[in-house]
């Protein structure tokens, strides 16, 4: 019976290691698991931002931004009315280039909302010439005293052609990117002169990009990690660059052609 004891104590203690193995393994999975997930958002840089899931909108509440037709509630930014290069094309905003002013189109500018907004659900299309530039900023302040360019204050998502604009292939410049800030997690950008479908939520400091349905981005705004990918990009000495909580929707004249439509938002 003494050799039967000393197999009932083997086992017992073969279980009591076999448990304490799984909950040092449980223990380092979920510190690891932790860790990574601590350091998803931003690129990788680490933040204290609470993720929080972007709502979703009724299919009520929806403000139309053009109504296919006209400029009205647009205008070229510090001016009162919009430019002569922008015009209606086929139900969209097109922007027809002509005689350059600087970088832009003269009779241009970039085209800006009447309206401001701050949590939102923006949706609308565009597409773009082969080789051509644009861009769609958010939180723009049109004070032209302070700020001389939308992009002083606004972050801009990137539109262009991706097979073939000369910013096309830049880390952080390319068709979807927070342009040169955050890079997206992959391209879905359609070829020039085809329809893409954008989606930008922002919701109590977060972004979401959506891009042909796909969701390219999502970061927190306004914290540490987001002053320090601003102050490691071209945006370094533009004071209040991307600070602003809410503004004005922008639609970048680049010189180039461009068309935008179903252009819709809903305040979150």
């Amino acid at each position: 019976m003494q050799g039967s004891g000393t197999v009932n104590s083997f086992y017992i203690y073969k279980i009591n290691f076999d448990l304490k193995i799984t909950l040092a393994f449980c223990i380092c999975f979920f510190t690891i698991a932790s860790c990574r997930l601590k350091g998803h958002h931003n690129n990788g840089i680490d933040s204290s931002f609470v993720v929080k899931a972007p709502p979703v909108m009724p299919d009520s509440g929806w403000i139309t931004l053009f109504d296919g037709s006209s400029l009205n509630g647009w205008h070229t930014y510090g001016k009162k009315e919009a430019g002569k290069a922008w015009n209606i094309d086929s139900g969209s905003i097109h922007l027809q280039p002509g005689a350059k002013n600087g970088y832009q189109t003269s009779g241009g500018g970039d085209l800006t909302s009447n309206d401001e907004f701050g949590n939102f659900d923006l949706k609308l299309e565009w597409k773009i010439a082969k080789k051509a530039n644009s861009g769609i900023m958010i939180f723009v302040q049109e004070d032209t005293v302070k700020y001389k360019e939308t992009w002083y204050t606004g972050p801009e998502m990137q539109v262009c052609d991706p097979d073939s604009n000369e910013d096309a292939h830049s880390f952080k410049h390319e068709a979807g990117d927070i342009y040169d800030l955050i890079a997206s997690k992959r391209m879905s950008a359609n070829p020039a002169l085809q329809w893409n479908q954008v989606e930008i939520i922002s919701y109590q400091g977060r972004l979401d990009l959506y891009l042909n349905n796909v969701h390219i981005i999502s970061t927190g705004i306004w914290d540490d990690a987001w002053r320090k990918l601003i102050a490691d990009s071209k945006f370094k000495d533009m004071p209040g660059f991307g600070s602003f909580h809410s503004g004005h929707f922008a639609l970048q004249d680049h010189g180039e052609e461009v068309w935008y439509r179903n252009i819709r938002v809903h305040k979150i």
